[in-house]
């Protein structure tokens, strides 16, 4: 059958845009390719990567010649020195490095992007950005993180070259917050300045530059995945995303009020978790399942329709008041009001909601959620907000815990809002993804996207993310799983931990679907039990198998059980829509 006129010129145009994306190729008129594809609702087919024999590596010290960076070593390491869950990683090559050296002018203290790349002996011909968590400041092992807790495997083990960075700063404080440009590299420029230098080291080892390229990270990890896709969607085919702090200041703040709330209930003041106990919160947990555990079909320990059961669960009804004495069994009138106050949102002082609501599951009993509730606010949140998010930044000597307490809320909104003459970009500029639901480069190239996110997460919440894609959905009229796809993990806490099935692989399906267009409608999970090869989960409850699997399905399905099976076994399961 013979085409007419103008559908030959759009599958032509089809054709051209996947052979200009594939071999990494642009003209004048590759946008408009794009666009044509990205209307007519076929997406280019980006080609699959094909690999390359490392022949060298303590040489790469002299051959590497990019500007504004030093080489520091190359070590040749053997298969074996280092081990995934007890695998051997094969063969590579370690090279450790510098760039853009300088003083500040604002703080007199030497800054750099500190930074290290592994290269596979037998290379698959993939580059994988490794984008890592918490404040940044020291070059951690490049392996690659493919998602989820107690990982089986890495993107080194599969044969990409990887390099991990200190995004621009040594050190685990934030006083590098009074250094402005510092501010710039943490929040996203260091991605922009390595990510060249490595495709070039990349180019100089094996002859030839990454036939694809990807990055993720979990956490700020996460974040700087999400910026990236909005910045630099021209330089990554694949990112993969895991519980993003896409508006971590915002969080941050947010985790502050808490911190002050729970102060507030405790009952003894040198220990703010004595505001809302582990009882108390094990007392939540039970009756968050009592109402929900049910709703997908299964009574398993697993909330899966998260969405009905915020609907389901009240805490004022659900859970017994006091009638006198906190002893675990009841919480308090003036508990009751403060943390549904926190789950719906933290507010300021005036009442302006500072973050977005977290929604109520199973896995607020554990420690990984009471250390970020109870010990991060005045550890880790007081100095990322005072002293790299705040304009003017406090001293570095200012007191946490006093901040935590005392500071305005309202004062802080404004402040990581805020700008002058030597801080020049605001926090929410340099932390947060511009038009983060303005994804049209990264799709009309091909690119695609994971994301997962932990339903238990304390500091970062599902609901925010949530509402990223609902809001990347509308922009997409109505659909953006052709090029991006979302993940809930039921009870999983911030990265990994929780009453979960946190094991699972993320970066094997993003390139199945980068590079042989096989879109993951779910990513199997399982449970971290006694004996598991990554590391055992210490909250996975005794009655669960201890290799309990799932599907973690493409939001907005859910999991949902099949009405016969084991409850242990993923089989037993379907990813519909919920009800």
């Amino acid at each position: 059958m013979q085409l007419c006129s103008r559908q030959r010129t759009l599958a032509l145009s089809i054709i051209a845009a996947a052979v200009l994306s594939a071999c990494g190729g642009s003209d004048d008129n590759s946008a408009s390719n794009a666009n044509n594809t990205s209307n007519s609702g076929t997406l280019p087919q980006l080609a699959a990567a094909t690999g390359a024999a490392l022949t060298s590596c303590t040489d790469l010290v002299s051959r590497i010649n990019y500007p504004n960076t030093t080489i520091t070593a190359a070590n040749a390491i053997a298969a074996g020195g280092q081990t995934i869950a007890g695998k051997a990683v094969p063969a590579h090559c370690q090279i450790t490095g510098k760039m853009l050296q300088r003083v500040s002018p604002v703080d007199g203290q030497s800054y750099a992007i500190g930074f290290e790349m592994r290269l596979p002996n037998a290379w698959n011909g993939r580059f994988f950005y490794q984008a890592n968590g918490g404040t940044d400041g020291s070059v951690v092992p490049a392996t690659g993180p493919v998602g989820g807790g107690g990982p089986l495997d890495n993107a080194l083990n599969q044969g990409f070259a990887v390099i991990s960075s200190d995004a621009g700063h040594a050190g685990q404080t934030a006083a590098f917050g009074i250094d402005p440009q510092a501010r710039l590299d943490y929040g996203y420029q260091a991605v922009g300045k390595l990510t060249p230098m490595a495709k070039a080291v990349i180019q100089t080892a094996y002859g030839k530059g990454p036939d694809r390229s990807y990055i993720g990270g979990c956490s700020n990890g996460g974040r700087h995945t999400m910026v990236a896709a909005s910045r630099y969607a021209d330089q990554y085919d694949g990112y993969l995303v895991g519980d993003p702090g896409f508006r971590l200041p915002l969080a941050a703040t947010a985790n502050l009020a808490g911190g002050r709330t729970y102060a507030a209930l405790a009952t003894n003041a040198s220990d703010i978790s004595t505001g809302f106990t582990q009882a108390e919160r094990a007392l939540v947990s039970n009756a968050v399942l009592d109402k929900c555990d049910a709703l997908d079909g299964a009574k398993d320990g697993l909330v899966q329709n998260i969405g009905a059961c915020q609907t389901a669960f009240d805490l004022n009804r659900d859970v017994p008041t006091c009638s006198g004495a906190r002893d675990g069994t009841c919480l308090s009138s003036a508990q009751k009001s403060a943390i549904a106050q926190l789950f719906a949102g933290a507010v300021t002082e005036s009442g302006k909601k500072i973050y977005t609501s977290f929604p109520y599951d199973a896995g607020l009993a554990t420690s990984g959620w009471a250390s970020w509730k109870f010990t991060s606010p005045a550890q880790r949140d007081a100095g990322a907000v005072a002293l790299i998010w705040k304009v003017p930044p406090l001293s570095p000597n200012f007191d946490a815990n006093n901040f935590m307490l005392t500071y305005s809320l309202d004062s802080l909104l404004a402040e990581i809002n805020a700008t002058n003459p030597t801080y020049t970009e605001s926090a929410m500029s340099f932390m947060t993804p511009p038009n983060p639901t303005n994804l049209s480069t990264l799709k009309n190239r091909g690119a695609k996207m994971l994301v997962y996110h932990g339903t238990s997460d304390p500091i970062f919440s599902s609901d925010d993310t949530t509402s990223w894609y609902d809001g990347l959905r509308s922009a997409n009229g109505g659909d953006a799983s052709n090029f991006a796809r979302f993940y809930r993990v039921a009870g999983m806490n911030h990265c990994s931990g929780g009453p979960a099935t946190d094991q699972f692989d993320m970066l094997t399906p993003l390139v199945n679907w980068v590079e042989k267009g096989q879109a993951p409608d779910s990513v199997p999970a399982s449970a971290r039990g006694v004996g598991n090869a990554g590391g055992a989960n210490a909250d996975v409850p005794s009655g669960w198998a201890a290799n309990r699997s799932r599907p973690l399905c493409a939001y907005p399905k859910i999991a949902v059980y099949k009405g016969s099976g084991s409850i242990d076994d993923a089989a037993s399961f379907s990813c519909q829509n919920p009800g």
